[in-house]
């Protein structure tokens, strides 16, 4: 048969060499990715992951070659990617770069230094059972009770925000016990079962060591297992597969699976660990990593000479800096560990440890990317996924009206910080579908397929983070008057829908349903149903079709809703016009006629302010035309039209799919 274009290999570092060569032979072109610092293929003597073997290393071959092994060897062509996007908190990725990445990995510090990050948990009176399980209860339990606490309490956000967690552990018998200890936490606490429904896009997990590669939850717990026993309390060195050649590697892989925070259990600590009488550089490097996490990732790694925070990088930054502190704020330096740092931070008045503010100027950071994409704008969009308020001074404009540029400064920081101070005014970006139920549905988790992993909306891979570009031709519609001439551009008079009041959103009042909800699957209530969804598309459509079902849901009384009560409210209007986009889809009433573009609608009701997610792009792109002319005044036009809308703080998802409508209408 014909062969493949390309074929890709990812996580090629555990791909032994003979699975892949069938494979490579079938394409043109192959690219092979992977991490010559992670796990390489391990023969456990043909054993399955479930097949009970005891983890010593004697149990172990030696590792197998790796296809990536064999593409290094031959000289293939090669890429590095230095940019670290997972960690949302430098200390998470710090070790690693300087063990395993020399340095070299481009990190990203984090404006808030609050429960994120890494710690270590010392276990009172924990011990290793060597000779029997070889498991390490009261380590364990304390791993499951913290869990489960930390999952109740996140319950409380709406599920777009909520935590996703995960344990390592050094052995499978580690791993059989924490998994049976949440299986009786699930039932004394039927709440949480929410976090390990499979239908979850990242459910909790517990895997050890040698399978946890290519995993990556916002919480991580590391189950260190190993420790003095009932009848010594000296800590052996027998660490398993840690001791063994490349044991280092399987620590790289533990210890860079988080996204927000790592929690280290051990019932030891560093100094009471004596690799003297060991070679394993996996030991050497697991005692080193203990001393670092003791210091909840602030302790300088031995031969870095960088802090988090530096001295200026020139005197040009240094001079904004000493005119930001006359000002009265307090102002910081080249922050960051890597190779990458912000010039200036600028502390939060309020929050200690954490930033109002960066700073970025043209100095000798912005020139040394080579790319004007990475200096101008993938930085700055990775920044503001990890928390950041970026603001930027260009050399020539400080040079020729410096007291302009610092009374501007200054007037933004006060912005940021009045706007901070006020509570949020953004309605959450989901709705809790959780709050409901379907009383006749059986699977209370059935509801969860179409949610995804939280990460508190982390920074994505720097292609994830590029706009939508549309290029499709859209009439205009717009909220106010317009004139052609106001949309920057030559336009087509015959185009443009003109719109001469203020449109309006409001929900839809269906009225106490909760006398028929007995009925609702019956035959004979469905056009009762069919009636409540077409009143909620002719006064709210365009409406993304989970708001939809919640209304029509509540009215019932429904607390919750699974999968099976949603599909049965959409099987009634089965064939109504919909558009698929990012946040979801958008069914339209019959009555409308789909448009790129049509009036924003405002919430008079400040109670049914709708979030961006909740708004269609057609929508948004109709605010964009009428605010066309201010918005391009504005010193950042996202937030002018979020503030347009009503809301006080941009999420970064908000940011991006405002900026989506942005790009829709300017390409046009």
């Amino acid at each position: 048969q014909e062969p493949f274009d390309v074929v890709i290999f990812d996580e090629a570092s555990q791909i032994p060499t003979w699975d892949a060569i069938g494979a490579i032979a079938r394409g043109r072109q192959t690219v092979i990715v992977g991490d010559p610092k992670q796990l390489p293929p391990t023969n456990f003597f043909g054993k399955s992951e479930e097949d009970d073997y005891d983890n010593e290393p004697e149990d172990f071959e030696k590792d197998l070659e790796s296809i990536l092994d064999e593409a290094l060897a031959s000289g293939l062509p090669e890429l590095t990617l230095n940019w670290h996007y997972r960690s949302r908190h430098e200390s998470l990725i710090a070790f690693s770069n300087f063990k395993y990445y020399r340095n070299e990995l481009i990190t990203f510090p984090a404006a808030e230094d609050i429960e994120k990050g890494l710690s270590l948990v010392k276990v009172a009176n924990a011990v290793y059972d060597m000779g029997k399980s070889r498991t390490n209860r009261i380590e364990a339990e304390a791993i499951v009770n913290d869990a489960v606490e930390r999952m109740k309490v996140n319950l409380k956000r709406p599920q777009s925000k909520r935590l996703t967690f995960g344990i390592i552990t050094f052995n499978i018998q580690q791993q059989t016990l924490i998994q049976d200890l949440f299986e009786g936490a699930r039932c004394k606490s039927p709440e949480i079962e929410w976090y390990f429904s499979d239908s979850r896009i990242e459910p909790t997990v517990v895997k050890n060591l040698e399978n946890v590669q290519g995993d990556e939850r916002d919480v991580m717990y590391f189950s260190i297992t190993f420790g003095p026993t009932e009848t010594n309390p000296r800590i052996g060195l027998n660490f398993g597969a840690l001791n063994k050649d490349g044991g280092e590697r399987r620590l790289n892989v533990a210890v860079t699976r988080a996204r927000q925070r790592m929690l280290v259990y051990s019932s030891f600590t560093s100094d009471q660990l004596d690799t003297s009488r060991s070679k394993s550089l996996g030991l050497i490097h697991l005692k080193q990593f203990l001393s670092f996490a003791e210091s909840d990732g602030k302790k300088p790694l031995s031969g870095n000479t960088q802090d988090s925070v530096g001295g200026f990088d020139s005197p040009f930054e240094q001079s904004v800096a000493d005119a930001l502190v006359l000002r009265g704020w307090q102002v910081l330096p080249q922050i960051g560990v890597s190779g990458f740092r912000i010039d200036l931070g600028v502390r939060h008045p309020d929050k200690p440890g954490a930033y109002l503010a960066g700073v970025e100027c043209d100095g000798a950071t912005y020139h040394r990317s080579a790319a004007a994409r990475d200096r101008d704008k993938t930085r700055q969009l990775v920044l503001e996924g990890l928390g950041w308020n970026i603001l930027r001074v260009w050399s020539p404009d400080w040079w020729y009206a410096r007291e302009k540029v610092v009374c501007r400064l200054d007037k933004k920081l006060k912005e940021l910080l009045e706007a901070d101070r006020q509570p949020p005014t953004e309605v959450e970006e989901h709705h809790d579908a959780t709050e409901m139920e379907d009383p006749d549905d059986d699977d209370p988790n059935e509801n969860d397929s179409d949610e995804g992993s939280n990460s508190d909306e982390p920074a994505q891979y720097a292609e994830e983070l590029e706009l939508t570009q549309r290029s499709d031709r859209t009439t205009i519609a717009s909220n106010q008057l317009l004139k052609p001439t106001e949309l920057g551009g030559d336009v087509d008079p015959a185009d443009i829908t003109l719109v001469e009041k203020l449109a309006t959103y409001a929900v839809v009042e269906l009225g106490d349903c909760t006398a028929q909800a007995s009925r609702f699957h019956d035959d004979d209530y469905q056009s009762t149903i069919r009636n409540m969804a077409m009143q909620v598309l002719a006064a709210q459509g365009p409406i993304r079709e989970d708001i939809l079902a919640l209304q029509i849901a509540r009215a019932h009384g429904f607390m919750r809703t699974g999968a099976k009560i949603r599909d049965h409210i959409l099987r009634q209007i089965q064939g109504c016009p919909a558009t698929e986009e990012t946040s979801g889809r958008f069914l339209w009433s019959w009555e409308q006629k789909i448009e790129p573009s049509i009036a924003f609608r405002f919430s008079i009701d400040e109670s049914q302010r709708r979030s961006v997610a909740d708004i269609s792009l057609a929508e948004l792109s109709g605010l964009v035309r009428a605010r066309f002319e201010e918005m391009n005044q504005a010193e950042d036009v996202v937030v002018f039209l979020a503030r347009e809308m009503g809301i006080g703080r941009v999420s970064q998802s908000a940011r991006v799919r405002l900026a989506e409508a942005i790009d829709r209408v300017r390409e046009n």
